[in-house]
């Protein structure tokens, strides 16, 4: 997460200059692709991570600014197509976040006690997009609690009063606190919920001097979301992100593979400076990338094959499974893992034709025993294409959820069908009705604190079927 005028511990990282790049001149342009496309696929949920993080922490000037590292940012509401940083965030549950800059002392962080039947959750996750760590109604329970965040340089006891000490492999952390909203009138009870949430450094909690503060950070601008597609400098912001990341003894010959080709923590990668034939090959392994992730889409994602119950976990858990971890931030980044949360994902119809909202209806059919099974709550939200965000409509209505369900209109069986379409279904039935943009779209399901049959698979989501 940081710039190309950093000073780590004294030292001066200098700016991108023409010729600063030494190419290993046995390379071969065949060689050079290959890398490319293998730390692309590696290196995609860091720089989209970085991108977001850099809006919601670093750029005072962002739309989508919360404020200052290491500082807890409410968010009393859920959110609405207005908020853009993040594809394919959730609509039920307001969010809380802490960007954590570990790199000076650890933070501790403290939960109130939440009334039981809501659900809640702090997901712990680092420069990598891994989820390390968890609080919340499924991981700790329902009771206030104090704990401990330290980064990767920090050794010492437990202090007392911290319940457990949290490790992060990496310099930087993204803390995401979701708090359910049970209807609109809810939402002062959330806030009052927010209010206990609370962080400040150890120092402060222990009463003593704060240690010498971190090097001051001048952060390196992010790419546009469409420039991490095609942009050679890529691999500039990935070697300035490696930096606050410490090689796992996993990835060191990975890493070593990398650094024939320039890409390595703190070094600068310069593409004018390879050769014609070697900036090529870097363009064409970035593409080869995309068109390995369509592939996986189309075979993994689209059949079912795959889900988001193999794309988000602990670093142990993908266990070097790069193409999901990618897959995962591509289509909905810092998606939970699936202990806390799996997301069945509609991306095309039951006869596997593109979900489009221009003169097609859809809908989606729960059996009389056939609702979600959960601990928590579910939803089924739709996102619009390609943007990926929520889809603006005139009923505000971006999700139907379990707290809708005594408003939501029964099968003659008692089942419940929901209307997927761009025109209203009519009044008699409004209360079931997702409304979809006169274009493409598609959509999640998601299942918080999901109950065994559900992750076993003896619970399947219901397909989505064409009506016209």
């Amino acid at each position: 997460m940081l710039t190309r005028r950093t000073l780590l511990a004294g030292v001066a990282l200098s700016p991108l200059l023409p010729g600063m790049l030494q190419a290993n001149t046995e390379l071969s342009p065949e060689q050079a692709r290959a890398i490319a496309k293998e730390a692309y696929i590696y290196g995609f949920p860091l720089i989209d991570s970085y991108r977001i993080q850099y809006s919601y922490f670093a750029d005072t000037g962002d739309p989508e600014y919360k404020g200052a590292w290491n500082a807890l940012h409410n968010t009393a509401r859920v959110y609405t197509p207005d908020d853009k940083a993040i594809q394919t965030p959730n609509s039920d549950t307001p969010y809380s976040f802490i960007g954590a800059d570990l790199r000076a002392e650890p933070l501790v962080l403290t939960v109130p006690e939440v009334d039981k039947g809501r659900y809640y959750s702090v997901q712990f996750i680092d420069m990598y997009t891994f989820n390390f760590a968890y609080l919340g109604s499924r991981a700790t329970g329902d009771g206030a609690g104090t704990y401990m965040l330290a980064g990767p340089n920090w050794s010492g006891e437990t202090p007392p009063g911290v319940k457990d000490v949290i490790r992060c492999e990496t310099e930087f952390a993204f803390l995401l606190y979701r708090t359910q909203l049970f209807d609109p009138a809810d939402i002062e009870n959330v806030k009052k919920i927010q209010a206990g949430y609370s962080v400040q450094p150890l120092s402060a909690f222990l009463g003593k001097p704060a240690p010498a503060a971190a090097a001051k950070i001048d952060f390196m601008k992010p790419l546009s979301p469409g420039d991490e597609r095609t942009s050679p400098q890529f691999f500039s912001l990935l070697n300035y992100i490696l930096q606050f990341c410490p090689t796992n003894p996993s990835e060191k010959e990975m890493m070593e593979r990398f650094a024939r080709l320039n890409i390595r923590a703190g070094k600068t990668f310069d593409p004018k400076a390879l050769s014609p034939e070697l900036q090529k090959a870097v363009e064409a392994g970035m593409a080869d990338a995309w068109t390995s992730f369509n592939e996986y889409k189309k075979t993994e994602l689209d059949t079912g094959k795959r889900s988001s119950a193999d794309g988000f976990g602990t670093r142990a858990f993908l266990n070097g499974r790069y193409m999901d971890r990618m897959a995962s931030a591509v289509l909905g980044i810092y998606g939970n893992s699936k202990e806390e949360a799996i997301y069945p994902v509609y991306f095309v119809d039951a006869k596997g034709g593109k979900i489009d909202g221009a003169g097609n209806r859809y809908a989606v059919r729960f059996g009389p025993d056939g609702l979600p099974p959960v601990h928590a709550f579910w939803s089924l939200t739709l996102y619009e294409l390609p943007s990926s965000l929520l889809s603006a409509n005139p009923l505000h209505r971006y999700l139907i959820n379990s707290p809708m369900l005594p408003n939501l209109k029964r099968d003659a069986d008692g089942g419940i069908t929901l209307h997927i379409q761009h025109e209203t279904p009519g009044k008699e039935m409004e209360a079931n009705w997702l409304p979809a943009p006169a274009g493409p779209f598609f959509m999640v399901m998601r299942l918080y604190w999901p109950k065994p049959e559900a992750l076993d698979g003896q619970w399947k989501a219901p397909a989505l079927e064409r009506t016209n």
